[in-house]
């Protein structure tokens, strides 16, 4: 049986038990069409060359998956194959490999590249925001902490900036409230007033970042934002490092995205192991009954990943079959498990025991 082998100087149909070699298409001696082919490689395409050595022998192996359409992937050590045999040197391997670097870099971004990047950016908007939004709230307490049961979030902010001290916002509000806070300097009013702006800021960023991140999620991903929301489809690819390796995960991994620490927890100390991940953050979870939640998400962790292959190989639009399917499949749990199951008695009376004696 012959082994097909891709090496940068070459392609080689081999012996698989001597390790002979069948035959061979060597690369040309040139840095610059080596990096060109090398860089198909690495996108998952098959050269020309390997499509015509394995059409030398009616059946073959191949020794990495990207070639699986031409034969049965196996582990094949190839190490004994030497540029140095085929008259290739090590300045050689060299220009071609600082060729492929500037090749790569130098590609279009994946669409979901950019989401995987804003999706953490708006992360961290939001801690920051709510970092900030925590000072202000300590920081202006003292002087109308009252303000706090009145204004929520931004609005909080806006006040404080547009209307600085306490008897200006009850003013605007027209409140009638004898504050308790105490006085402050202007100095240290002003220095309250901007870190309120500052805050405003962040609080625009944050809303133009979740715009951006929801038109970029349904361009890249449309089935998965038809299955579930764009927001939450960009976390997941988030969490999952990008669209395509979302594509190729377990439905029960991408059920637990985000629930990994739980999952840690669960493998170090035996805890009880986490039903779901990110993915609670869906209404049809987390509205529905905690003994329902776990069938629930294993349902629609399996939709989300038929949505995302669709959408990594570009294929069709089904997002709305998919949702149809799932929702048949959500009424179903909940017709078969309307309530809570019971503990059987047996465990239940052991339990009692074993209480009584330790009281004992």
């Amino acid at each position: 049986m012959a082994v097909l082998v891709a090496k940068w100087f070459g392609i080689f149909l081999l012996d698989e038990r001597t390790g002979k070699v069948i035959d061979k298409r060597l690369m040309p001696k040139d840095p610059d069409l080596i990096a060109e082919k090398l860089a198909m490689m690495q996108r998952g395409s098959i050269l020309d060359e390997e499509r015509e050595l394995s059409g030398k022998m009616p059946k073959i192996f191949v020794s990495n998956t990207r070639q699986s359409e031409l034969g049965k992937p196996i582990f094949y050590d190839s190490s004994s194959l030497d540029p140095g045999t085929f008259g290739f040197s090590e300045s050689l391997m060299h220009s071609a490999m600082v060729g492929l670097g500037k090749l790569r870099t130098s590609e279009p971004i994946p669409r979901d590249r950019n989401l995987v990047h804003a999706i953490r950016g708006l992360d961290d908007l939001i801690e920051s925001s709510n970092l900030l939004n925590e000072r202000l709230h300590e920081w202006y307490g003292m002087h109308f902490p009252e303000l706090a049961d009145i204004a929520k979030d931004d609005r909080y902010a806006m006040l404080i900036n547009e209307y600085g001290d306490r008897e200006s916002i009850v003013k605007e509000l027209g409140l009638d409230i004898s504050s308790i806070g105490a006085d402050l300097e202007d100095n240290d009013l002003r220095a309250i007033t901007e870190l309120a702006g500052t805050i405003l800021r962040l609080y625009d960023e944050r809303e133009t970042m979740e715009f951006y991140v929801s038109e970029i999620a349904k361009e890249t991903a449309p089935n998965m934002c038809a299955l579930i929301d764009a927001p939450l489809s960009a976390r997941l690819i988030s969490l999952a490092g990008g669209l395509s390796r979302l594509s190729t995960l377990p439905s029960s991994t991408v059920q637990l995205l985000g629930a990994e620490k739980a999952m840690f927890r669960h493998l170090r100390s035996g805890k009880r192991s986490p039903k779901h991940g990110v993915i609670y953050q869906h209404p049809d979870i987390h509205r529905s009954p905690y003994w329902q939640r776990g069938k629930i998400a294993r349902a629609l962790a399996g939709k989300i990943l038929i949505a995302a292959k669709i959408d990594a190989n570009k294929g069709e639009f089904l997002g709305d079959v998919l949702k149809t399917e799932f929702e048949i499949r959500l009424k179903d749990i909940q017709t078969r498990y309307p309530e809570a199951p019971k503990k059987p008695q047996s465990q239940s009376a052991h339990g009692k025991k074993r209480n009584n004696k330790s009281r004992r």
